[in-house]
C-alpha cells in the first residue's frame, strides 16, 4: 500500500454567516470555485489528471444542493472529465472528504484526487434541509424517548460533567481570539489563505471572525443562549454556561487539499509536505453528542502507535469551549499544543469546510516549528467524531 501525501492546502478566509458578512454576496459555488483554481495555479496542476473531487458540504439545499462539490468543478473551469462527489459528516464533513481522499490513494483507486470544503452559512441557514421536518422517524424517537438535543445544550451538559466553570469557558475562548490575533499579524496564516473577489466590495483577504480586543471579562458580559423554558424544565440542575462568545460564530467558507500518491508527487516535481499516518471514525452518546473526539482520538492514536507525548500539536474543533476542554482533561494532553494558532470560536466554523481548515492550520504550524506528528479531530452531529494523524515530510 502506497503512501497518501499532502502537497497543499487552501482556504477562504472566513466570513461572518450573516447578511451583510464579507462573503455574503458571494454564492458558495463561487466560493469553492476560488479554492480549486488556487491548487491548481499555486501547483501548476494539470487538472484534467485529477481522479475526483470529494466535497463536504452540511447544508445540501437551496444554493448548496445538487451535488455542490460538481457545480464546483464546473464552475471553476475544470474539464467536464472531472468527477465529483459531495459527504454529509456534519461538522466533519471536509476531515471525512480528506479521509476518504487519502484512503483512495492508498488503496490504488486515485493517482490525484482533491478534498474539499464549503458552506454559506449566510445564505444557507443551518439546519434548513430538516426545517418543518422529522429527521428522526419513530425508531429513534422510542430508543431516545426523552428527546435528543440541539448542539448548544449537549455543550452544557459536557460543561456541566467536566466541572467546566463559565470562567474557564470564558478564558479559553478569549485565548483563542488572542491566538488567532497573534498568529495572523506575524502572516501565520498566509500561506492557507487565498483571496476571494466580492465584486463590488473587491477582494476579501483576511479572517472577519478574529476580534483581538476579546477579554473574559467582556465575554463574562453576555447571555447564555440555550438558556430557554423547555430545556430549564429537562435539566433543571444546569446553570447555563454557553453563550455566542464561547461558540463558535456562523461562518462562510470554502477549503480544498491536493491529495496524491508520494510516488506520483515526485514524478511531477511536487514537493509532499506531510504523510498521512492513521485515521479513526466513531460514534458516542448521541444526546451529550460532542464528546465523540475522546474515543476517536483514542483510536486514532492506537492505530498510530503514538501517545499523545508524540504528538507536536493538536486541532480539536472549538464548536463549543467545553468540547476541547473535555478532550484535554481526558486524554491528558498539553494546553500549549491544543489550537496553537486559535480555534474555530476565533477563525469561524464554516461547517462543510471546517475540516480541511483545520488541518492547513495543523500542517502550517508543523512546518513553522518543526514538529513532526499532527492530529485533528472534529466532534459532529448525531454523536460522532473523525481523527487523523498526519507526519510532517
Amino acid at each position: 500500500m502506497r503512501d497518501a501525501v499532502i502537497v497543499d492546502i487552501v482556504r477562504t478566509p472566513s466570513g461572518k454567516g450573516k447578511p451583510g458578512g464579507a462573503l455574503s454576496a458571494v454564492h458558495p459555488v463561487e466560493l469553492l470555485a476560488t479554492v480549486l483554481r488556487s491548487l491548481e495555479l499555486r501547483n501548476d496542476l494539470d487538472r484534467a489528471r485529477v481522479d475526483d473531487v470529494i466535497t463536504g458540504c452540511v447544508g445540501q439545499a437551496g444554493q448548496q444542493a445538487l451535488n455542490i462539490g460538481r457545480q464546483g468543478v464546473l464552475a471553476a473551469g475544470w474539464p467536464e472529465s472531472v468527477p465529483a462527489t459531495t459527504v454529509d459528516r456534519q461538522c466533519g464533513s471536509s476531515q471525512q472528504a480528506v479521509h476518504f481522499a487519502a484512503q483512495g490513494v492508498m488503496a490504488g483507486a486515485y493517482d490525484i484526487v482533491v478534498a474539499a470544503g464549503v458552506e454559506s452559512m449566510s445564505r444557507v441557514r443551518m439546519g434548513v434541509a430538516a426545517m418543518g421536518e422529522d429527521p428522526y422517524g419513530p425508531s429513534i424517537t422510542r430508543r431516545y424517548p426523552e428527546g435528543l438535543v440541539n448542539q448548544g445544550v449537549s455543550a452544557e451538559l459536557i460543561a456541566r460533567k467536566w466541572g467546566l466553570s463559565r470562567e474557564r469557558l470564558d478564558e479559553y475562548a478569549a485565548r483563542s481570539h488572542r491566538l488567532a490575533a497573534e498568529t495572523a499579524a506575524a502572516g501565520g496564516f498566509d500561506n492557507e489563505i487565498v483571496p476571494v473577489w466580492t465584486g463590488d466590495g473587491g477582494w476579501f483577504c483576511a479572517d472577519e471572525t478574529i476580534r483581538p480586543t476579546t477579554t473574559p471579562d467582556g465575554l463574562a458580559a453576555l447571555r447564555p443562549s440555550f438558556d430557554t423554558s423547555d430545556m430549564r424544565d429537562r435539566f433543571p440542575d444546569l446553570d447555563w454556561r454557553i453563550t455566542a462568545g464561547n461558540s463558535s460564530p456562523l461562518t462562510d467558507g470554502a477549503s480544498a487539499a491536493l491529495i496524491m500518491g508520494e510516488d506520483v508527487a515526485g514524478r511531477l516535481g511536487l514537493r509532499a509536505r506531510a504523510r498521512f499516518h492513521a485515521f479513526a471514525v466513531t460514534g458516542d452518546d448521541p444526546l451529550l453528542m460532542l464528546t465523540a473526539p475522546i474515543p476517536a482520538t483514542q483510536q486514532v492514536l492506537k492505530r498510530a502507535g503514538l501517545d499523545i507525548g508524540a504528538i507536536d500539536a493538536y486541532e480539536v474543533n472549538e464548536a463549543f469551549a467545553p468540547v476541547p476542554l473535555a478532550w484535554l482533561a481526558e486524554l491528558g494532553g498539553d494546553l500549549d499544543k491544543l489550537n496553537p494558532r486559535g480555534g474555530a470560536i476565533a477563525l469561524g466554523h464554516p461547517l462543510g469546510a471546517s475540516g480541511i481548515r483545520l488541518m492547513g492550520t495543523l500542517l502550517n504550524h508543523l512546518e513553522a516549528t518543526g514538529g513532526r506528528y499532527g492530529l485533528q479531530t472534529m466532534c459532529e452531529g448525531g454523536g460522532l467524531a473523525n481523527a487523523t494523524v498526519i507526519e510532517r515530510l
